[in-house]
């Protein structure tokens, strides 16, 4: 494990002054605090998010925090392929690259079984098959960035806590809350590494790391769980469950700056998985992070891409 590293989200270096920087899920928590850094160091943000209202309440905190931003806000709704496939057009009208691509947006454990508009179970749909169609989309700009662009897949500790089930990858048997979302964020981590492998092979102009933000404290439980729980319970589970993050982990700030360092830092490689250094890498400066067993069989992501494309019908 590394010591103490220079990366934090307040830093103005590298400077990023004509990059193009794309996150996902940027409206709070994670995203928000990564687009933040991103555009301290001058990169031009476009940013897309589902909901309009919070889209802009969340470009007015950006423009509060850092006047100089360059924001543009698209439309996007993970649960939806067709809304990937305009999203990704959309991108391309505004630019001819992408420096830096981050797959942020995610949504955890809602209490029963939900279906995405293309009838994949909710977390697997939003949190991995969106992403991975979002991504083939724009690889011909990330393709297009100087030296190639970096995507980075934002995955979880959670990644660690079950395997892939590929007789029942959209939970129709059985659906677990939490196991279903630790399905999908193992397969966020399988997904870099992989595309990590089949560029270098390929020769593909653009690079693929993981990252996880350790315990942190955001609205990632308001936004799954606790919304589909009563009203009454919903709150006290979304009161108790952030209250957990921020005393036994660490803040939304702290959790981005894995997902800058495997964005920006020159000691970040191609296939690698970044988080925090503390006890149970659950809080703490960023740096390497332990690879979990589950995610070391290179034949299980290759069975997982091919699977994926034929899900969304798309092809890399």
């Amino acid at each position: 494990m590394m010591g103490r590293s220079p990366w934090r989200v307040s830093n103005t270096q590298p400077p990023l002054h004509g990059r193009v920087a794309l996150v996902t899920g940027a409206n709070s928590g994670l995203g928000f605090e990564a687009a933040l850094g991103l555009a301290h160091r001058g990169a031009r943000l476009l940013l897309p998010i589902r909901n309009p209202d919070r889209g802009q309440s969340a470009l007015e905190r950006l423009l509060a925090a850092c006047p100089q931003a360059d924001v543009t806000l698209l439309p996007l709704d993970l649960a939806s392929l067709r809304s990937v496939a305009t999203c990704a057009r959309a991108v391309a009208d505004l630019t001819d690259h992408i420096d830096i691509q981050i797959n942020n947006a995610g949504i955890m454990a809602p209490t029963r079984r939900m279906e995405t508009q293309d009838g994949f179970e909710l977390q697997f749909g939003v949190n991995h098959l969106g992403h991975f169609a979002l991504s083939a989309h724009l690889r011909p700009l990330l393709e297009a960035a100087d030296g190639g662009g970096i995507l980075v897949s934002v995955a979880s500790l959670a990644a660690a806590k079950n395997t892939l089930h590929f007789n029942d990858l959209q939970s129709r048997h059985r659906y677990s809350p939490f196991g279903a979302y630790q399905q999908s964020k193992l397969a966020n981590l399988l997904f870099a590494q992989e595309l990590a492998r089949r560029a270098g092979e390929r020769g593909w102009n653009l690079h693929a790391r993981a990252a996880h933000p350790g315990w942190a404290a955001t609205s990632i439980v308001a936004n799954g769980q606790a919304s589909t729980l009563p009203k009454p319970l919903g709150l006290i589970e979304q009161t108790l469950g952030t209250a957990v993050l921020r005393v036994m982990g660490q803040s939304a700030a702290a959790g981005a700056e894995p997902l800058l360092y495997a964005a920006l830092s020159p000691q970040a490689r191609d296939g690698d998985y970044y988080g925090p250094q503390g006890a149970g890498e659950r809080r703490g400066p960023p740096g390497p992070a332990i690879v979990p067993a589950t995610a070391r069989k290179a034949s299980t992501a290759a069975r997982l891409w091919d699977i994926s494309e034929r899900l969304t019908n798309t092809a890399w």
